[in-house]
């Protein structure tokens, strides 16, 4: 397999989305090895139910919490990522790459920098949820944007049960004020239901492996 060094990011993927002000805009951020159809339910889902005007397909240079061993190279990602994120309210980037930055809070803090007067919403799969409290700087994050869980099978009690949720229960608002999120003040977030896939990106290298 290819490095990613050997194979080039094209220059537009590099750059940051821009949202003019006043927009809401959704962050969906993740290795995406590979991309499949459950993260595009994800996007779908979170689109739709917290009305939002874009959703950035972040396409992250790695995660901390993962080995790399098993890493596509970024440009193949983001390649498979634009083919499966049809909508056009989705924008794939690789901006993180670009800024070097490999923690999500350093990232939120890049993203409400340099875009005074968007408000964003953090979305993540209920799956996520469960290590969450892992993750660097995670009580940062949680205060930076609001964050909207989407259920995933098999983690639908995440939100009761997980160190953030329990830490931050006093944040959760109704499903149903869900497209209120994005306009809301951080810490702020609630638990999404809906049609949930199965299909994993770790099951689907192990079926490539044979």
């Amino acid at each position: 397999m290819l490095s990613q060094t050997e194979q080039p990011v094209p220059a537009r993927y590099l750059r940051m989305p821009y949202a003019a002000k006043g927009l809401t805009v959704g962050l969906f951020g993740g290795s995406f090895n590979p991309p499949h159809a459950g993260h595009a339910l994800v996007a779908e889902i979170a689109l739709r139910r917290l009305a939002l005007d874009q959703l950035w397909w972040m396409v992250t240079p790695g995660n901390p919490l993962k080995s790399v061993r098993e890493l596509a190279p970024l440009a193949e990602r983001i390649e498979l990522s634009g083919k499966i994120a049809r909508n056009p309210k989705i924008k794939v980037t690789a901006f993180e790459a670009a800024q070097h930055v490999r923690y999500t809070a350093d990232t939120l803090a890049l993203v409400k920098a340099r875009n005074p007067g968007v408000d964003f919403v953090w979305i993540m799969g209920a799956d996520s949820l469960r290590d969450f409290h892992r993750w660097q700087r995670w009580r940062e994050i949680v205060l930076t944007f609001p964050i909207a869980v989407i259920d995933r099978p098999g983690a639908t009690l995440s939100f009761l049960s997980s160190v953030v949720a329990k830490t931050f229960d006093y944040a959760r608002i109704d499903e149903a004020d869900a497209p209120l999120l994005a306009r809301m003040q951080a810490p702020a977030w609630t638990f999404i239901h809906g049609p949930r896939s199965s299909l994993s990106s770790s099951a689907i290298r192990q079926a490539a492996r044979g």
